[in-house]
């Protein structure tokens, strides 16, 4: 009995000290410690919630505290009406010489449309979507419409992670700004229809004392996206990431067909890796570069931006050895290619050399989420004899090599020629000098076993 009693008063005595890590960020009387930024949406005061109202002509209306915050375990309850975007800023700022006082840094999406995308991290007015929800499927029906929602936001140094309801929802890493203020968006309308609606918020509280003490666990419910170019998160690190290209030097890569790295047509610069506008012809300027050690079973990640009209390609199973001539080196390709604009895109038999397929055999979708003037990133995956290509979180194909099915496909493509093309146990990856530029960054690998 003393016991129980020793113990539950141990109980008690944590549970206050824990109440007192947490401070309320809204009273529930008045908007004190509160101000507004940008736009001119109404905020109002209604039965201890703070009630945003939307507003014609004006922009983006946001109420920031007034202070800022670094580290912190931010909760509160949300709701909104259909048709209604907004979010949660959070490490935010408002700079004079940033776009005349433009409110941006991160905000916790609340998104009632049926892309459903709340709990994902927005960029605002900065970067655009960091963690939109397609990287994390099942967190999409965390979100109630027409319901009260609890949010959960924890920054904690690098790391930023979001939970809607208790089930986990975004997890990134990122060092872009690690203070500013907290704010409540009501979204900018254009549609009139959209008039009067509301967005909620209350039960706004903040922990920012030992904030490590407090934060939830690591799992692997919310994969984390890395947002810090060319590096490697701690969690990658322990899931077996290794940088493939350093983001600074050409160490461990060569030229397809050199012993050394290309002394023309590639360009390392501020953090990219550039293939340069030459010819248009493959092969003919720098020329491909490829990795300087051979793999087999791997996750391969490149993200890539082409200009108007380009053509590249990321291959693998890559055997330099084969052409010795003219043109590329020999291997499998993830196409890289402007759809629109380059004329090898009505090429080959049913779009076979078009975004994303495997050039020259095996076609992507054409509704694939390609983002033409931003990065991408290209992820193949191999284990064994199955290969799958991914663009942007999204398989777009797969298929099995090593087979009957696998070599009449080749026999009846222009790699015919090329004895046992595709079958090797393993190979060379290489990034394609296709006389046009393309920028690559954030080239990672994790080795399968």
């Amino acid at each position: 009995m003393k016991k129980n009693i020793l113990l539950a008063a141990l109980l008690l005595f944590t549970a206050a000290i824990s109440a007192q890590e947490w401070q309320p960020l809204f009273n529930g009387k008045n908007l004190k410690g509160w101000k507004k930024l940008n736009g001119k949406a109404e905020y109002k005061i209604v039965d201890g919630a703070i009630v945003g109202t939307s507003k014609m002509d004006t922009p983006n209306s946001f109420l920031a505290t007034e202070k800022n915050y670094g580290d912190f375990i931010l909760e509160f309850d949300f709701k909104v009406d259909d048709g209604l975007n907004s979010g949660v800023q959070f490490r935010s700022l408002s700079l004079k010489d940033y776009q005349n006082g433009r409110v941006h840094g991160y905000q916790f999406e609340i998104d009632p449309s049926q892309r459903a995308w709340t709990g994902g991290i927005y960029d605002e007015a900065r970067r655009n979507w960091l963690y939109p929800m397609t990287v994390n499927p099942p967190a999409q029906s965390a979100f109630k419409n027409n319901e009260w929602n609890k949010a959960r936001i924890e920054a904690i140094g690098n790391t930023i992670r979001t939970w809607v309801n208790g089930i986990a929802c975004a997890n990134i890493w990122d060092d872009m700004t690690l203070s500013g203020f907290i704010a409540l968006q009501v979204h900018a309308i254009w549609d009139k229809k959209l008039e009067g609606k509301t967005v909620s918020w209350k039960d706004i509280r903040i922990c920012t004392t030992d904030v490590e003490k407090y934060k939830t666990p690591e799992t692997n419910d919310a994969p984390q996206v890395n947002c810090i170019v060319n590096t490697i998160s701690p969690l990658e690190a322990k899931d077996g990431w290794a940088l493939l290209w350093d983001g600074k030097t050409t160490n461990g890569w060569r030229g397809g067909k050199l012993t050394t790295f290309p002394t023309k047509g590639w360009v390392v610069d501020n953090g990219l890796l550039k293939v340069m506008k030459s010819d248009g012809g493959e092969s003919t300027n720098g020329g491909d570069i490829v990795t300087t050690r051979k793999y087999k079973n791997f996750m391969l990640k490149v993200d890539f931006k082409i200009t108007e009209g380009a053509n590249s390609g990321v291959k693998y199973f890559v055997d330099t050895e084969l052409n010795k001539g003219a043109g590329s080196s020999i291997g499998c390709e993830f196409q890289i290619l402007d759809d629109e604009k380059h004329p090898d895109a009505k090429l080959g038999v049913k779009g076979n050399r078009k975004l994303g397929a495997l050039y020259d055999l095996i076609p992507a979708p054409d509704n694939k989420p390609f983002k033409k003037k931003e990065f991408n990133t290209a992820m193949v995956i191999v284990k064994g004899n199955h290969v799958e290509h991914w663009l942007n979180g999204v398989k777009l194909l797969e298929y099995d090599r090593n087979n009957a099915m696998w070599n009449a496909l080749v026999a009846y493509s222009k790699y015919h020629d090329w004895p046992n093309f595709g079958n090797a146990a393993e190979g060379y990856i290489l990034l394609q000098d296709h006389g046009d530029e393309v920028w690559f960054k954030n080239v990672k690998i994790k080795e399968l076993k």
